[in-house]
């Protein structure tokens, strides 16, 4: 049984889920691909995964680094749960490219090179936001792409995190 909480947010509504024990999803409400892996048989609860959760968003929408993770459990094929490994383990307020996940991967994976659309799709659909941190992956020529609650909450995401905005920009449409 998956389980689904909510959270409201200084950028907007968010809705938790979890299969008990770890974090299954995290969605600002609305977003791209929003519940994409909640499956239509859940029910509101309040548990403990979802506790900790709650304080660690409070603690981060605070402009604080919460220093802690709660449980994950997202789901994913080998490909995009390894991107999303790499995705938990840039810094708070840092930034890295869709190009320096290709080459992280394609090195895991002993290739000479691996497609940055295909490291794009992995992270556009990671299902845990924010916690496992996809609005810090920006284009190699420094265009804030690809966030799938929009880009206005990335921008809101990173200026709270006090991340070196210099350099990175909105692309025109």
């Amino acid at each position: 049984m998956q389980y689904i909480c909510k959270y409201q947010s200084p950028l907007g509504g968010i809705t938790v889920s979890a299969d008990g024990n770890s974090l299954t999803g995290l969605w600002f409400d609305g977003q791209k691909y929003f519940a994409a892996t909640l499956p239509a048989a859940h029910e509101e609860k309040q548990l403990p995964v979802f506790d900790q959760t709650q304080r660690w968003l409070d603690c981060y929408f605070s402009g604080k680094n919460p220093g802690f993770t709660p449980p994950l459990g997202p789901e994913g094929s080998p490909f995009r749960q390894a991107v999303w490994e790499i995705l938990l383990q840039i810094p708070y307020g840092e930034t890295i490219t869709y190009k320096d996940i290709a080459e992280e991967i394609a090195r895991q994976q002993g290739k000479q090179t691996m497609s940055a659309q295909a490291i794009g799709g992995a992270v556009g659909h990671n299902p845990i936001s924010i916690i496992i941190p996809c609005h810090r992956v920006v284009g190699s020529d420094g265009s804030l792409t690809g966030y799938a609650g929009g880009i206005p909450k990335k921008v809101g995401l990173l200026t709270l995190e006090q991340a070196n905005m210099s350099g990175l920009f909105i692309p025109e449409k």
